[in-house]
């Protein structure tokens, strides 16, 4: 006979059983002990008077777990591991399989990492002691804002920045955008989605950027307060009804804070199947990646009814999300905005309109709409290699009144304004030749006079 090899517990099953036999115990005391029923205990002794000290092995002690993995799927696994997915984190790792028709577990591709020395490419710090804020309860109370400058195109394109909201209650991202840059117009192209799609929402959160805050205030000093602010997102918020809240740190808006830490590992390797290298790709990968993205981690909030207001179709859109500014026309029936002088040309209402203040709105398509008392003058459209970008506008080369240098580059032209020297009047120069007058005269001038 084989020699088998008792664990402790099996051990102090044989001592109890022996007792019972030798009479030293009762079965019942020997069940109290063993924490199993009298039922059992009588099974359990009938097996050991026949079996031995087999009787107290598991029957499925050596036998092969009907749930363990093939060895073909787990070294398909480590292969995968090893080369396509070496920077994939478990879950991420694990939701790649699924996609490929390899149904496994998360805790079964973490062991056969960990076995085989591949550690998570994700590093988790000790984190200090915060108090959890409670997730509002209804859908569109509170949406979270912020912007993300990373490589997302890992070296094979500019770096860009994804702005993006999230919704509070169901961790929904509700409009997600890439820019060349954190800028106002990206928060308004995100929000006016928002809004035509699912309806206007209660308030945002954000942080302190210039974007959203407006002119700089002391530290003790609440930007919520908009009759002071004076960001054009503010007065959009104020248009809308949306109240703005500050976040006084990272933490606070903790959900959109960890959006990115998922964005920066997931997103990223969809662009990088996709090949993305430009902004409008990256744009057109993150239109899919996004929906995706809410059917996985979007749950119900605690109460069913949503806080969105339905968007009114009385109101046009292109009145809200624009950026106004106001100029005084020139005696030549022109403006001039960032050194280009644009044209007015005669109106219904007036034949010049020299002297005259106009509004100036800058649509997010990249159209300039001038208009006197509600009355549109003149449409201008944007330089189509320049981006689109708050009080910076480019017109078409056709469409300016004093054209530049037809060989200078748009980059050349947006930046003319910073190239120009200051004018140096000439040694004959009228204003050289103005007689000097002694201040004693000037002062015994005065006195005559009063």
């Amino acid at each position: 006979m084989e020699k088998v090899t008792l664990t402790m517990n099996e051990l102090k099953r044989e001592y109890i059983l022996k007792q019972i036999i030798e009479g030293k115990l009762s079965g019942i005391e020997g069940a109290r002990r063993l924490d199993i029923s009298i039922r059992q205990m009588r099974r359990i002794i009938s097996s050991y008077r026949n079996a031995g000290v087999l009787a107290v092995i598991h029957g499925n002690r050596g036998r092969q777990p009907n749930n363990k993995i093939k060895e073909e799927i787990r070294q398909t696994i480590l292969d995968y591991a090893k080369k396509e997915f070496l920077d994939y984190n478990d879950s991420h790792f694990t939701d790649e399989l699924n996609d490929l028709g390899i149904t496994v577990s998360r805790s079964t591709v973490r062991r056969i990492r960990r076995e085989n020395g591949y550690k998570s490419p994700r590093k988790h710090h000790q984190p200090k002691h915060r108090s959890r804020r409670k997730r509002v309860i209804q859908a569109g109370m509170l949406l979270q804002t912020d912007g993300s400058k990373h490589d997302w195109l890992e070296g094979r394109g500019p770096q860009l920045v994804l702005i993006a909201y999230i919704d509070d209650a169901t961790n929904e991202v509700m409009g997600a955008i890439f820019r060349q840059q954190e800028d106002a117009a990206g928060y308004f192209l995100g929000l006016k989605d928002i809004c035509l799609t699912k309806g206007i929402p209660q308030a945002i959160y954000a942080d302190q950027h210039t974007i959203f805050q407006g002119l700089k205030r002391s530290s003790g000093e609440d930007f919520s307060d908009r009759e002071t602010s004076t960001s054009y997102f503010g007065t959009l918020l104020k248009d809308l009804g949306i109240e703005l809240k500050a976040a006084r740190s990272p933490q606070a808006k903790g959900r959109i804070e960890r959006l990115w830490g998922t964005l920066q590992d997931r997103l990223i390797k969809d662009l990088r199947k996709a090949n993305a290298t430009t902004l409008e790709e990256a744009n057109l990968v993150l239109r899919w990646f996004i929906p995706k993205y809410n059917h996985q981690f979007q749950f119900k909030p605690e109460q069913e009814d949503s806080q969105f207001v339905p968007w009114n179709n009385t109101f046009n859109p292109d009145h809200l999300f624009c950026f106004k500014y106001t100029r005084k026309v020139a005696n030549d029936n022109t403006i001039s905005l960032n050194n280009n002088k644009l044209q007015i040309q005669p109106g219904r209402i007036r034949s010049s309109f020299a002297k005259a203040r106009v509004d100036v709105w800058q649509q997010l398509d990249g159209r300039l709409q001038i208009k006197f008392r509600g009355e549109l003058l003149a449409t201008y459209h944007h330089h189509p290699d320049v981006p689109i970008r708050v009080g910076f506008f480019v017109p078409a080369p056709d469409q300016l009144l004093f054209a530049p240098d037809t060989k200078q580059t748009v980059k050349e032209i947006s930046v003319s304004k910073q190239n120009l020297k200051p004018r140096v009047p000439s040694p004959n120069h009228p204003w050289r030749n103005y007689p000097k007058t002694n201040p004693q005269e000037i002062s015994h001038v005065n006195c005559d006079n009063s």
